[in-house]
Order: C-alpha cells, then sequence, then structure tokens
C-alpha cells in the first residue's frame, strides 16, 4: 500500500469511534430468510460462476458457500457475544476491508473470498460503528463478485420498500441534524431573497425544487414566510417540485397542503413533475421571486453534460437565488474503483460513528437508517458505478469541484449570513448529545481541523458553510446568483 493509502487508512481509524464495553442486547436478534438450507438450494442454480479465472468451479463454490454461511451467521447472531478484544480501536477490521477491496479490484476471487469469509465473523450490525461499516461494505464487495443474474445477488442487494425507506429516512431526519442543516440553512437563503425584493415581487415567491423527495424541507419556510405575513397582506409561495414517481409526488403533495391550511396568511400551491420530465411551462408569474433548489441532486446525475445541461437551464430561468447542496467528497480527482472505495469508506465511517451520538446502540431506529438508507447507498455505489447505472449512486466531490463547475456556468457565490450561521449553531445545540459541538472558521483541509462532534464550519471566505463530524465534512451548503444579474 503506498504512503497515501497508509495515511489515510491512519486518518479513518481516528475518525470512528473506539470500540466500547456494550451491554448485551435483549430481545430478539437481527434475522435472515436464508438459512444454510436455502444456500445449499440456491448454490445448484447460482450463475455467479462466469467471473472465475484461476481456480476451478468447485472450489469457488465451496468458498461462496462458506462465505454465505458466515454471512448468514452474522445477521442471525449478535456478534457483541463474541470473545474480542473490546479495546481495539477497529484497525484491523479496516485493514482486512480494504485488502479485501484491493483484492475484488484485482480478480484475485481466492483472496476476496478467504477475506469476506472472516470479515463476516468480525463484524455484526448491531456492534460499534466499525464493525457496522465494514459488514455493508462486505456486502458491496460480495455482491460485486457474483452476476446480477445470481440469486445470491438479489439476496444482498435487496431494494428496501417504499414505506421502508421512507421511514428511515424520517427516522433520520428527526433525530440527526444531516438533512435539518442542509433545509434550514438552504431555507434561510431563499428566505433572504425574498425579502431583498419585497418591493417589487408582489409578495410572491416560486421555488423550483429539483428534487422535492418527501416535502420536508418546505413545512420550516411556510412558517417562515408566515411569521412575515398578514390577514390583509398575505404572502403567496408555490412549490414545483421534481420527483422520482407520481404516487410519491401524491402523498408530497398532500402533506405540504395539509400543513399549510394551519397558516390563513399564506397562500400555498404545490406542482408535482416527474423527475427527468420535459419542462415546457413552468408558469412563472411577474416580478414573482425564483428561487431554485438543488439539495443533493447534482452528484445524482449520470455524467457532467447532464450537470451542464441541467446549469445551464437552471440559468435561463434567471433565478434570484441559486441553492447548492452537496455531500463532500475526494479531494483527489481520480475515479479509480481502490480511491473510491476509500473515499466512501471515510464518508460512511464518519455517518456511522454520528449516529452513535443520535441514538442508542439498541435502537431500532438508527438499524432501519443504516439498512434501508446508508446501507443501500454503500452497495449501490460498490456496484452500479460502472455498470451504465452510475445515476443510481451518488458521486461526492469536494466544495471546490462544485465551485468551479457553478462559477463555469454563469453563477457568482453569495455571501453566507449571520443569521444562517446563527441558526446553524442553534439546530447543532438542540441536536447534539453527547459529544463537544464546534464551530470553526475557514479551513481548507480535508476535515477542517480535529475534534469530536458535530460542527459546522464556514468556507470559501464565507460563501459556503459545512456540516462536519469530527475530522470529516459532510455536507457543504451554498447560495447563488446568475452573473447576468448582478
Amino acid at each position: 500500500m503506498e504512503d497515501s493509502e497508509e495515511e489515510e487508512l491512519l486518518n479513518l481509524s481516528l475518525s470512528v469511534a473506539a470500540d466500547r464495553e456494550r451491554k448485551k442486547k435483549k430481545g430478539k436478534t437481527i434475522t435472515d430468510n436464508n438459512n444454510n438450507n436455502n444456500i445449499m438450494m440456491m448454490m445448484s442454480c447460482s450463475s455467479s460462476t462466469t467471473m472465475i479465472t484461476s481456480f476451478d468451479h468447485e472450489a469457488y463454490e465451496a468458498k461462496i458457500f462458506r462465505l454465505l454461511q458466515m454471512r448468514d451467521q452474522m445477521l442471525r447472531q449478535d456478534h457483541r457475544n463474541h470473545d474480542r478484544n473490546n479495546n481495539s480501536n477497529g484497525l484491523p477490521l479496516i485493514h482486512l476491508l480494504l485488502s479485501t477491496a484491493t483484492a475484488v479490484d484485482g480478480n484475485n476471487f481466492g483472496a476476496a473470498l478467504n477475506n469476506l469469509t472472516d470479515l463476516y465473523q468480525s463484524v455484526s450490525l448491531t456492534g460499534d460503528s466499525v464493525e457496522r461499516v465494514v459488514a455493508y461494505f462486505s456486502d458491496g464487495l460480495t455482491a460485486r463478485l457474483l452476476t446480477r443474474k445470481s440469486p445470491f445477488y438479489d439476496m444482498i442487494m435487496e431494494e428496501p420498500t417504499s414505506e421502508e425507506e421512507f421511514l428511515a429516512f424520517t427516522d433520520l431526519y428527526r433525530v440527526s441534524p444531516y438533512f435539518q442543516f442542509a433545509h434550514f440553512t438552504a431555507n434561510q437563503a431563499i428566505l433572504e431573497a425574498f425579502e431583498r425584493e419585497e418591493d417589487r415581487n408582489n409578495r410572491s415567491i416560486h421555488v423550483i425544487d429539483f428534487d422535492v423527495s418527501y416535502g420536508f424541507q418546505w413545512p420550516s419556510l411556510i412558517q417562515s414566510l408566515s411569521e412575515k405575513a398578514t390577514s390583509t397582506s398575505r404572502i403567496s409561495l408555490r412549490v414545483t417540485g421534481f420527483g422520482k414517481n407520481l404516487k410519491e409526488l401524491q402523498e408530497t403533495e398532500s402533506r405540504l397542503v395539509s400543513f399549510s391550511k394551519g397558516f390563513s396568511n399564506l397562500v400555498f400551491e404545490f406542482q408535482g413533475l416527474l423527475r427527468g420530465s420535459r419542462v415546457i411551462n413552468l408558469r412563472k408569474k411577474k416580478n414573482e421571486t425564483v428561487a431554485v433548489n438543488l439539495v443533493s441532486y447534482l452528484n445524482t446525475l449520470s455524467c457532467f453534460m447532464k450537470i451542464s445541461d441541467t446549469l445551464g437551464f437552471v440559468h435561463s430561468l434567471s433565478p434570484s437565488i441559486v441553492v447548492l447542496v452537496e455531500q463532500e467528497g475526494s479531494r483527489t480527482p481520480t475515479r479509480t474503483f481502490l480511491s473510491r472505495f476509500t473515499d466512501s469508506l471515510h464518508y460512511f465511517a464518519a455517518m456511522f460513528d454520528s449516529l452513535d451520538d443520535c441514538l442508542p446502540l439498541e435502537s431500532a431506529e438508527r438499524l432501519r437508517i443504516e439498512k434501508k438508507l446508508l446501507g443501500k447507498e454503500i452497495k449501490n455505489m460498490l456496484n452500479n458505478y460502472e455498470n451504465n447505472n452510475i445515476g443510481d449512486c451518488a458521486k461526492y466531490e469536494r466544495m471546490e469541484a462544485w465551485k468551479a463547475r457553478m462559477e463555469n456556468h454563469g453563477f457568482v457565490g453569495n455571501k453566507i449570513s449571520s443569521k444562517a450561521m446563527i441558526q446553524a449553531k442553534l439546530l447543532l445545540k438542540m441536536r447534539t448529545h453527547y459529544c463537544p459541538m464546534q464551530f470553526e472558521e475557514e479551513d481548507d483541509s480535508d476535515g477542517g481541523g480535529g475534534g469530536g462532534g458535530f460542527r459546522v464550519s464556514e468556507r470559501d471566505e464565507g460563501r459556503a458553510v459545512s456540516l462536519g463530524w469530527q475530522n470529516r465534512f459532510l455536507l457543504t451548503v451554498s447560495a447563488w446568483q446568475p452573473l447576468s444579474l448582478i
């Protein structure tokens, strides 16, 4: 391993939680419907052996069988009962995982299968944050060894139902500052853009949300606008939201319309459009304030050309403000599998560790968040990036990359207001439970400085603000205007 990779490994080991003494868990254990008989039956119809190159078919199937046995035991047992060194900091697990990723990338399937078998004997979905994140990365690597026709692949990559995903998102939104930081900071920038144009916007604002999802961002903006309105001088808020399917859009509209009925001095309207649909008429009103919301959207597009086309379309709308929220990614421009793997491991290790600050280890909510949201994203990242499904997994980049892209498309950054910063700090004060908070000035290092717990950092001379965990930035909010309107 090169020195840079060793340094990455050391940084990762320092950024995740050390193993702690755990109480034995009571109640039901995590189960999986696939027992050894299921595995034996599925072995007979597996087509995963098409990737075999350097060892015979029977040896490969034996290794696969042993691997799936260990995975099944991991899912069914509480591995915190194993006799392990509770003073370990998880570094051996990280070393073994990175060695496995290297073997997978080098088509060394024998070593990869042996390592994964060892990993499944050492990890747990109910263990410390290192064990949990390594368990999901192990699943992603296991699936990568299989063809998509294999029943094993479907078993490992099983998608959550829409209801399960909604519940997991709701849990994360409720217990962690992660999404609330993004939404509240973005909404404050949108509100300030509306206030700057009150003398000419007819007290009307139109938000164009390129990924409205469940609509959780907009109740706080509805409430803030209502506080500025009166019974004789009402404010009009229109949200045009793009969504992934009609059912989700209808449910989002129902939630937002129902919430807005509690504010009689606000006129609310929602227009739902399917994501990717051709936009013919956004029904812009004369002089209204137009705000474009790009929260975790651009990094889901399948290629840089689509990002460029989207930003070109946004620029053509002449919006008063464009809010950009993106997860923080690697400082390097390389796109090799191992570089993406290492950077993603850093990111999700921080996310899993931060959940220990928000929820107890035995929490069913924590398990649901990790299994139905974060675990799904990890496995998709490892298996969809190079299989013509690049749009199914997020592509994290550093703030500087998004800044350059916005400027190249004719946008200029706005300063994040002191009010937005105060609001972000108050949010963390309410949402942080066990670890100390930090509020920092701009720092150009990868993590913005050391320390524990959640933290807020001003960056780019005050034109961006980031939420971080320990020494890792998680996401960054910035606000932009078309250069032509300055």
